[in-house]
């Protein structure tokens, strides 16, 4: 548990690189791969301008992603799997990479999919700037499958000293093109990328994704946020961004100031119904908490349910995993 919670804290870290101990790391892959050490170490501030760096690259040589670092994992990997056998690693896998894979890989697509944003202005242009991002080694955000290996073997210590220390980096034979890491990271809870008044993920030379609840969303969207209204929500074509829009403005304000009606009552709530343009309606059942609160008054919650729902009974048992006619609690807390 040791290594994940500190390759955990590896895949967010954010500020400067510590450029020495990057280098050294570098150096060290290559020579543990059989390589020369690379002739020239070029610094950019983000995986944006790594892409434009390695583009305009002469007498680099050929990509050594494969030496440096595909082929070390996968005979480590092999090493290990045939130590412990497939229970075994299938435990050693489950215990450590398997807790941060996730959030690290599905974190590393995101930058992959903005850079392509940023750098493609044709479709035409996106093969070529796809192609760059194969050569890349992850650095600090291939921290879930270095996390399995850490503490079991010193062939891929270059590897992890650069990803501790630094971003995503380019293998050539003669150049190694290096990123910075993030100036800042926002994440939810489950660990998606959530901000609403700024970027979620922020490099220094102004790289950035933005995000709600893990959903990519445009860095101009998020600047009206404060500023909505239900007649705004109701306006905006695009679906998945009106679902954004609700949940900030919070459903129970928008159904109050849309003059919303209920559509069912019974002992267990209230079920509102709010129809979408072009997108399925939103259900909520508005529930009372029956223990009170400290002051003596008692907390209303709001829970969103299946479109289908037509009772509030039916919506409350929903959240229970049963159907409406076999939710009877005894007590309610």
């Amino acid at each position: 548990m040791q290594y994940v919670d500190s390759w955990r804290t590896v895949a967010a870290a954010t500020g400067a690189a510590d450029r020495s101990a990057a280098e050294d790391g570098l150096r060290l892959a290559y020579r543990s791969a059989g390589l020369a050490e690379p002739e020239r170490i070029v610094w950019v501030d983000s995986p944006r301008a790594a892409v434009e760096a390695v583009e305009k690259l002469v007498d680099a040589g050929r990509s050594v992603r494969d030496e440096v670092r595909t082929r070390p994992w996968a005979q480590e990997r092999r090493r290990m799997y045939d130590e412990l056998g497939p229970a075994g690693w299938s435990a050693l896998w489950s215990a450590t990479g398997a807790q941060l894979w996730e959030t690290t890989a599905a974190l590393a697509d995101r930058i992959r999919a903005g850079v392509v944003a940023d750098l493609a202005g044709r479709p035409e242009d996106e093969s070529d700037v796809r192609l760059v991002l194969l050569d890349a080694v992850l650095g600090q955000h291939d921290a879930a499958w270095l996390a399995a290996f850490d503490g079991r073997g010193d062939r891929l210590d270059g590897l992890a000293e650069v990803a501790r220390h630094a971003g995503w980096w380019w293998p050539y034979e003669r150049v190694v093109v290096i990123s910075e890491r993030p100036e800042a990271l926002y994440r939810d809870e489950a660990g998606r990328l959530d901000r609403g008044d700024g970027p979620a993920l922020a490099y220094r030379d102004g790289f950035a994704l933005h995000a709600w609840r893990g959903m990519p969303v445009p860095a101009e969207f998020l600047d009206e946020l404060n500023s909505l209204t239900p007649k705004r929500i109701r306006e905006e074509e695009n679906a998945e961004l009106r679902r954004v829009m609700l949940e900030f403005y919070g459903y129970d304000r928008y159904l109050t100031e849309s003059g919303a009606e209920p559509v069912h009552r019974d002992e267990t709530g209230v079920l509102w119904r709010i129809a979408m343009d072009g997108d399925e309606d939103v259900v909520m059942v508005e529930v009372v908490n029956s223990t009170p609160e400290p002051d003596g008054t008692h907390r209303v919650y709001w829970l969103r349910v299946p479109p289908g729902t037509r009772t509030a009974k039916d919506g409350v048992a929903w959240t229970f995993g049963l159907q409406g006619d076999a939710y009877a609690p005894v007590r309610q807390t």
